[in-house]
């Protein structure tokens, strides 16, 4: 007698990795808009009047609710109530609603409305928030910056709830087969989103020759339209796998409070979430003030007008170019005959120098800040399938964190030092901002999948929205803290591109050492209570 044996979309792998890039994708467009102003930090202080206690206030804000009104904690309770499909679909509109006010914000359209006058007069004081000193707004911030800080507060409830819903969503179609090389794919992708970022936000601010802002902000709404159609499309695929299967998006056993205490009771989860507290507040901050970093540190000369460097064409080919060492260097990980891998890796590396050179050419710090994730997307698939087949999980942690306090140090004392070297100093920034790249996909590729080894599947969704609240405390504070500290470290200083980084990026390398302590403690628990960090995933 023939058995029959029923195959779901799951185990088809070439269904599972077109979910996984739908997922991606729509991260790859939300991490475009998350940083849409930071490689335009001086253009908003010139055209908006946002100094750096503004700029860093406004991007602070972003997880300002999922922190102080516990947002994220409910959405990982709508997560396991609710499953990943409804919450993916939810968080891509929450998402478009604060971009398209963040745009609004922006425009010349709010200059002089009634908005602007009524924001200016109100939300100097914000009883209870200003005796904490945790207020998102403050007496004299630009009604704009006020006004977008509402709007990405909005934007950042969308954007963290699809975070947790994209890592259960891996959990859901990977578990048990190639999920840390799928939950590192997702990261290096959607990271392609900041390069994509620092390259187009000045290049549409720029266009034409008039500057204007608003136009770097509407290419991030459109964006956001094509995540929340990422975010559709998932859901009917979701929907025919569980249909298949036979599984229910709602749980039998639903979510109980004191599910929250397991997982707060655990030594391993509270390790875990404040390793990663520490390393992101190390990251993303920085990133949205690492092109003016880059503008202080750096001897940038403008190229002529008239010659092909200054021109918009070349942003285009210099992004193509980007996307083949993206492309090649990812592609070339999966290939199983040496001659193929080699030459993928060539071509990659032979397009990185290439568009390092173009990015030295163009005098443009957004560009050269732009290889930021270029590495990483070479060496996280690498970095994820060594995970699932060897494991050493908690060893990769304490890497990165080596490789972020080397960075954040090289940045705050070696950099200034070649100031006036016009090719010394862009070599040494290059240099330094592929390794930052790279010590940042150890965390992708090393700390998500190791999440499930933590928790009840139940209750995953809320394990992983409180690593994200504990994470955004961090994500609201350094921003705020790194505008706060240029401003106080830099008195009289107009000039967007005369700023002194050294205080703030001294600060940021001491959450690298903490962070690098903690991953140590973790070795030591989980080799003392073996939670399986340092046992691959496939066994």
């Amino acid at each position: 007698m023939t058995q029959v044996i029923q195959k779901t979309l799951r185990d088809s792998a070439a269904m599972r990795w077109t979910a996984l890039l739908l997922l991606a994708l729509a991260m790859f467009c939300s991490y475009i808009f998350m940083d849409i102003l930071s490689p335009i930090k001086d253009l908003m202080q010139e055209t908006r009047g946002w100094d750096s206690t503004a700029f860093g206030t406004m991007q602070g804000s972003e997880v300002f609710l999922n922190v102080f009104v516990f947002f994220l904690i409910f959405a990982g309770i709508i997560l396991d109530k609710m499953g990943v499909r409804f919450t993916a679909v939810l968080s891509g509109a929450v998402m478009l609603v604060g971009a398209i006010i963040k745009w609004y914000a922006v425009s010349e359209s709010f200059i002089g409305s009634g908005l602007e006058t009524w924001f200016t007069n109100n939300l100097n004081y914000i009883p209870v928030f200003d005796e904490l000193g945790v207020s998102p707004f403050y007496q004299g911030m630009p009604a704009s910056a006020k006004f977008a800080a509402c709007g990405f507060m909005i934007f950042g409830c969308g954007c963290e709830m699809a975070g947790i819903t994209v890592s259960r969503g891996i959990v859901k179609w990977f578990k048990g087969r190639e999920m840390a090389l799928a939950m590192g794919s997702e990261m290096a992708l959607a990271r392609l989103g900041v390069a994509t970022c620092m390259i187009f936000s000045p290049f549409f601010a720029k266009l034409g020759g008039s500057v204007s802002v608003t136009r770097s902000v509407a290419f991030g709404v459109v964006l956001m339209c094509i995540a929340l159609i990422m975010f559709i499309v998932y859901f009917f695929m979701d929907k025919k796998l569980d249909a298949q299967t036979g599984e229910a998006e709602e749980k039998d056993d639903p979510f109980k409070v004191s599910d929250i205490g397991k997982i707060l009771s655990d030594s391993g989860f509270w390790l875990v979430a404040l390793l990663c507290v520490l390393y992101y507040s190390a990251i993303f901050p920085f990133q949205k003030y690492a092109v003016n970093m880059l503008q202080c540190n750096l001897t940038l000369t403008e190229p002529a007008a008239d010659s092909f460097w200054a021109g918009s064409s070349v942003t285009i080919v210099q992004y193509i170019i980007m996307l083949i060492v993206a492309a090649a260097g990812f592609a070339s990980n999966f290939q199983k005959k040496k001659s193929t891998k080699y030459l993928l890796l060539c071509i990659s590396i032979i397009s990185l120098i290439t568009y390092c050179y173009m990015g030295y050419m163009r005098q443009s710090a957004e560009s050269i800040f732009a290889v930021f994730p270029l590495l990483a997307v070479l060496i996280t698939p690498i970095l994820g399938s060594y995970v699932d087949h060897k494991g050493k999980a908690a060893s990769m942690l304490v890497l990165g964190s080596l490789l972020l306090i080397a960075c954040h140090l090289t940045f705050a004392f070696i950099l200034p030092a070649f100031k006036g070297n016009a090719i010394g100093g862009i070599v040494i920034a290059y240099l330094t901002i592929l390794v930052l790249g790279a010590s940042f996909s150890l965390v992708p590729a090393a700390l998500w999948p190791s999440v499930p080894k933590l928790v009840d599947a139940k209750i995953i969704g809320s394990a992983y929205a409180l690593i994200f609240w504990i994470q955004n405390i961090g994500l609201w504070l350094f921003p705020l803290l790194i505008g706060k500290v240029l401003d106080s470290t830099n008195p009289g200083i107009t000039d967007p591109t005369q700023f002194n980084y050294t205080a703030p990026l001294v600060m940021l390398a001491g959450l690298g050492l903490a962070a690098l302590i903690l991953g140590l403690v973790l070795k030591v628990v989980d080799k003392k209570k073996g939670i399986g960090l340092e046992e691959p995933n496939i066994k």
